[in-house]
């Protein structure tokens, strides 16, 4: 018997779940069948993989130095399937963090006219995993601490910042401070608050602000999962929230903070999956999308062209604008 594709997905579900039923569950066969599988595997290797217990099972000391190469073989088995379906695939998928404007998905299909275009909104770290996988073709995330080095095994991501964007103060319409020019810092400590979630990925910007403030602990009214939720509570229980400027509403007064944290927007893509020609034409019609929304945040957009040594990537749409 030849060890097959197969037998190394067998064996890498068995080691992952630590069971043999349960990975046979999850494999969708009965029981016996995967443990004379199994059996036949070991035969062929010329030793136990596996001792099993009432707990479960545990590798041998020959699974524990064959297991490693047969999950790796897998691992490299689904790089090759991956991205062979991308190369034949003429569908480019775009992934976004918090929410994706419909205009955004017209501009880069514009950019690819001859492909067809697919966006999808999920989280930072999802969509950094589902690049780095194959399932999408890039990703615009923010913060550049999110792209963390591959295990050895996952082909390698390059990025490409297209905006280092201020975090402001977002208030009710008419709030006191929505007319000033700036605030600091040290004068928001009273207000009521809604901050992020814990696992959000603005709770560490977040945080670092709020550690500015006077001794006295902000009120926080709620924990939100997203700036539009944020938003939300910002126009209706007349809360203060950190935010993104283009992750505002309409509806609220952004007032610039003096001494802000920014967060990097940043592309991100397999090394070698994309064309350099499509990179750059990707590259440049995000940011000057980013720069045609930002010219809908009137005070935001008057700021960037205040400021621009703030947006190093954007200075040919500032200079033109």
């Amino acid at each position: 018997m030849n060890i097959e594709l197969r037998h190394a997905r067998i064996v890498t579900v068995i080691d992952r779940v630590g069971s043999i039923s349960k990975a046979a569950a999850e494999l969708s066969v009965p029981q016996s069948s995967l443990t004379a599988q199994l059996r036949r595997i070991e035969n062929a290797v010329g030793g136990r993989l596996f001792v099993r217990s009432s707990a479960g099972v545990v590798p041998t000391s020959l699974g524990e130095r064959l297991i490693p190469m047969l999950t790796e073989l897998v691992q490299r088995a689904d790089m090759v399937i991956v991205e062979a379906a991308a190369h034949a695939s003429k569908v480019f998928r775009f992934g976004n963090s918090e929410w994706t404007p419909p205009s955004l998905h017209s501009a880069l299909q514009s950019s690819l006219p001859a492909t067809e275009v697919q966006t999808e909104t999920l989280s930072p770290a999802a969509a950094v995993d589902a690049v780095r996988r194959g399932w999408l073709s890039a990703a615009l995330v923010p913060c550049m601490s999110l792209v963390e080095p591959g295990d050895g095994t996952e082909l390698a991501l390059d990025t490409a910042v297209i905006v280092r964007e201020p975090v402001w103060l977002a208030v009710p319409q008419g709030h006191p401070l929505s007319e000033e020019p700036a605030v600091e810092t040290r004068h928001l400590a009273s207000l009521n608050w809604v901050c992020y979630a814990r696992d959000h990925w603005f709770h560490p910007i977040e945080k670092q602000l709020f550690t500015r403030f006077p001794r006295t602990e902000p009120e926080v009214l709620h924990y939100v999962d997203g700036h539009h939720e944020a938003m939300s509570w910002v126009r209706d229980a007349n809360a203060a929230a950190l935010t993104t400027p283009t992750g505002a509403t309409s509806d609220v007064s952004l007032v610039p903070i003096s001494g802000t944290e920014s967060t990097e927007m940043v592309m991100v893509w397999r090394s070698g999956s994309v064309s350099r020609h499509t990179l750059a034409r990707l590259v440049e019609t995000v940011r000057g999308y980013y720069c045609a929304y930002a010219r809908t945040i009137p005070r935001y957009w008057a700021w960037m062209k205040e400021h621009p040594a703030d947006f190093p990537e954007l200075l040919r749409y500032l200079r033109t604008a």
